[in-house]
């Protein structure tokens, strides 16, 4: 049976998720106290959504939404209407290549045209990395 994980420990992955592998998580939290494996590592930022490739070159559907300022069942429910492709990580969680995220992003279906549009040109710059 695994230990449980504490509150500081899951700060520590989420602040640490998106610039770090699970590698370099694991010495870092292995600096503060706590052993985990990056199996567990892995584990754990899939159950919180976060992209556990080492190349960090693609996007959970939590991390689009928050970048955007947009719910996580919006882009969800893109993925699902197929408008955005994803590969599924979990019963719950989609994995959003970039490349895919700027090709939805560059020609959005009809009906959220408009929406796509009105977004943050600057967060839709860091997620794709050039202007759209």
């Amino acid at each position: 049976m695994s230990a449980k994980w504490s509150k500081e420990e899951i700060a520590i992955l989420e602040q640490k998720a998106d610039l770090y592998t699970k590698e370099q998580i694991a010495r870092m939290l292995k600096r503060r106290g706590y052993h985990r494996s990056t199996m567990a590592i892995k584990l754990k930022l899939n159950r919180l959504g976060y992209s556990t490739r080492p190349t960090l070159d693609n996007y959970s559907c939590k991390e689009i939404a928050k970048v955007l300022r947009l719910s996580f069942s919006t882009i969800c429910r893109w993925v699902r209407l197929g408008w955005l492709k994803a590969s599924k990580r979990s019963a719950s969680c989609y994995q959003v290549r970039t490349w895919h995220l700027k090709q939805f992003l560059e020609n959005p279906p009809q009906p959220i045209k408009e929406r796509i549009e009105s977004l943050d040109p600057e967060a839709i710059n860091y997620l794709v990395g050039n202007k759209v």
